[in-house]
């Protein structure tokens, strides 16, 4: 997908504009606010991560969250939901629990955040200029994520999977989950989605592009859409996407120059805190098999009662 994509974005383009972009850029400023975005974002998700495995599957230490999923950074150069699946299991080995179990527990902070992204493509639609006639791509997105969620909640609670959901652990211990127990995720989801958009907004005006405050909260979420679909590092989906959303505020080769160089250095900061974090990650795996070896057994639950505070 990725190489088909930057085909057709590059076959398209006029390069000397793209370079000319490039060069219009205020690049020490453009660089600090991505290098920024990409840090806080790592921190921030890892935080949260280790917060719903520790609330919901068993104690574990910050940073020890921090350094699993900073050792799937490497693999997130090539493909991003290979790297959580890396890291999901990275987990699950580290808590001695089954990935089954880590996933459902790190399944509360994507819900959170995906919810969070609705709500705010939602509210910014009404303060778009045009209507919805003049923003029918943020509406196709927030329809189209409002539909799935009703689908689904619709599917397990009258649809055929209401049964064995009803019958499950997890379904049980989904239904132990309460707006008390989300309400601290829905926050700080809500504090990393202005976040977002601020600092997307100051890197993209460093590189001369000034998007509406209003426009970037809309679309960034159709931005994650498409970036959650299989790609390389994001090459291809970031570029094709940025242009076509933000086509009325610059012309196409400025949006693909800066959603490129974005790209190039979030690769690069994969790659230097997977190297960071890589060494750690696998002696804490090899310390929880080595201690399993030894006779030494750690019993962790599925997963904890989620009612349980």
């Amino acid at each position: 997908m990725s190489a088909v994509a930057l085909a057709y974005v590059f076959t398209s383009l006029d390069w000397e504009q793209l370079v000319e972009a490039t060069r219009g850029a205020n690049l020490p400023l453009y660089l600090t606010f991505t290098v920024l975005d990409k840090l806080i974002f790592f921190l921030w998700w890892g935080t949260l991560q280790a917060a719903a495995i520790r609330r919901f599957v068993s104690p574990i230490g910050t940073f020890k969250v921090i350094s699993i999923r900073g050792g799937a950074e490497l693999v997130r150069t090539a493909n991003g939901p290979l790297a959580d699946a890396a890291f999901m299991f990275g987990v699950s080995r580290v808590t001695n629990g089954s990935v089954a179990a880590v996933a459902a527990a790190v399944g509360v902070p994507f819900v959170c955040h995906f919810t969070i992204l609705l709500l705010q493509t939602t509210v910014a639609l009404s303060f778009l200029d045009g209507g919805l006639g003049a923003n029918r791509d943020v509406v196709a997105i927030g329809a189209a994520g409002w539909s799935a969620v009703i689908t689904v909640a619709l599917l397990v609670r009258y649809g055929p999977f209401e049964r064995w959901f009803a019958s499950s652990t997890l379904g049980s211990w989904l239904r132990g989950l309460s707006l008390r127990s989300l309400a601290p995720f829905m926050l700080w989801f809500g504090l990393f989605s202005a976040f977002d958009v601020l600092i997307q907004g100051l890197a993209s005006r460093a590189f001369g592009i000034d998007i509406p405050w209003w426009a970037l909260a809309a679309r960034i979420p159709i931005l994650y859409t498409f970036l959650a679909l299989p790609s390389f590092g994001g090459f291809g989906t970031r570029e094709l996407t940025w242009a076509a959303s933000f086509v009325d505020y610059a012309p196409q080769e400025t949006l693909v120059a800066y959603a490129f160089a974005t790209n190039a250095i979030f690769l690069l900061m994969h790659v230097v805190i997977g190297l960071i974090f890589l060494p750690r990650a696998i002696s804490l795996i090899s310390d929880m098999r080595k201690a399993k070896n030894e006779g030494e057994t750690v019993r962790v639950p599925f997963l904890r009662d989620a009612s349980d505070p």
